[in-house]
């Protein structure tokens, strides 16, 4: 029997009931905090009617007020800090693809207890000291690299703080320092997968036993093809800028959900729609108060994301409630012709169909309707460049597209290696008619 092991195991494995009264207590702390702190959170409880003396534990969470991205970008840069700037150590951001940028700030204790967070991600992936932990996640702002790179060296891992990018040195460092965890983008593991194949080096000739995969979603289906393709098993780690960054929730060796941090994280699912908050097992929006976070505290922020959290007992001996990758997000979510459709299902037919996840989705409007494209990537071993035998493809990957997306997309086979291979968030949708409307 495999010696179950946690980086801090009396708060991993504590009892149910004790994690809801230490949340509760962290809880009215944290209100107070913020409502003390924070005039921008102030105003929106006053405007609901609500006094920190209303929250006596985590049973009145919902008669707080929620915060949304668009709260982030009009308090934009200092209007949610909650300590003054000289007890302030960090600032980590968002990428700002879609705005203003989210800039988040830490004391000291803010980067400790991210850093525990990401430690124990770590140790429940099988690290040690004994590890070699290579982070290719992008360092900087982004908070990938930071995060990861603090929590190996709590557990006490060599640490190879690579950053994304230059795949081939990537793998070199990995052949001659013996890496043996891998900590990235989902998307990137599958194309240092891929570079790995066209090197001519096989999985076996490395040390890899286990990567650290996270922000941005990523299926089960693609879970497989990067753990054949590495020789590893593939851990799952979910974060984000506003609430620390990765290590909010983690993946075991069961990987059938994520572990929230619950001692520093506060999760519900809500109705996107409404806001009401929905028994465990549902499927909604999940929304987070960050229960520790001194200079950032976040109180029932919306993070869009789609999953369902379940307290169903986990083998691997943690206690902590777990979340469900995320099933898209509620803001993310493309509509094309009034039908809900997700990056990861078309990722999902991709790779049943045989074919490697390098695409890109592309939504126009003409004459006010959608025009839908997915450009897929074929492999070498597809590759054709006799026109009939394309079409007849392109054709049978748009039928097995609409069997899951319930419309049919024109499906665009290109040659190997012409989407641009990402090094850190894969760009999946270009959606042209934000330009438009």
């Amino acid at each position: 029997m495999v010696e179950k092991r946690y980086y801090q195991k009396e708060i991993e494995t504590m009892p149910v009931e004790d994690i809801k009264k230490l949340q509760s207590e962290k809880l009215v702390k944290q209100v107070k905090h913020v409502y003390e702190n924070v005039p921008y959170y102030r105003d929106l409880m006053d405007k609901k009617g609500v006094s920190p003396d209303d929250i006596k534990g985590i049973e009145d969470l919902h008669k707080l007020p929620f915060l949304t991205k668009a709260d982030l970008r009009e308090a934009y840069p200092y209007g949610l800090l909650a300590k003054p700037l000289e007890e302030c150590v960090r600032i980590q951001s968002t990428s700002g693809t879609t705005g203003k940028r989210v800039v988040a700030f830490y004391t000291q204790k803010d980067v400790d207890l991210w850093e525990d967070c990401c430690a124990r991600a770590i140790v429940a992936a099988g690290g040690t000291k004994e590890d070699v932990c290579q982070v290719a996640y992008g360092y900087g702002l982004f908070t990938g690299g930071s995060g990861l790179h603090g929590g190996s060296h709590k557990v006490g891992c060599l640490t190879l703080p690579m950053s994304s990018g230059f795949t081939e040195r990537q793998i070199q460092f990995m052949q001659d320092l013996g890496s043996t965890i891998l900590c990235c983008t989902p998307s990137y593991a599958a194309y240092i997968g891929e570079t790995l194949k066209e090197m001519g080096v096989s999985p076996d000739e490395l040390s890899l036993k286990a990567g650290i995969f996270g922000a941005e979603p990523w299926t089960e289906e693609m879970r497989r093809e990067i753990e054949k393709s590495l020789g590893i098993k593939a851990y799952d780690i979910y974060g984000l800028t506003e609430t620390s960054g990765p290590g909010v929730s983690f993946e075991c060796e069961e990987q059938s959900g994520m572990h929230i941090n619950e001692d520093h994280f506060l999760a519900e699912i809500i109705d996107p729609e409404t806001g009401e908050v929905l028994p465990e097992g549902s499927k909604g929006e999940l929304v987070f108060t960050a229960l520790d976070k001194e200079a950032f505290p976040l109180l029932r922020y919306r993070t869009r994301d789609i999953c369902v959290l379940s307290r169903k007992p986990c083998s691997c001996g943690r206690t902590h409630i777990k979340m469900s990758k995320p099933m898209g997000r509620s803001d993310d979510m493309l509509i094309i012709r009034g039908v809900n459709v997700f990056p990861s299902q078309i990722e999902s037919v991709l790779i049943s169909e045989g074919y490697q996840p390098n695409y890109q989705i592309v939504v126009d409007r003409a004459n006010n309707v959608d025009i839908f494209e997915v450009n897929v990537e074929m492999n070498a071993d597809q590759f054709t460049d006799i026109v009939s035998e394309i079409t007849s493809m392109e054709k049978t990957l748009a039928e097995a597209m609409k069997k899951v997306l319930g419309i049919n997309p024109k499906v665009n086979l290109v040659a190997p290696k012409s989407i641009v291979r990402s090094e850190g968030k894969a760009v999946r949708v270009i959606d042209k008619r934000k330009l438009h409307d």
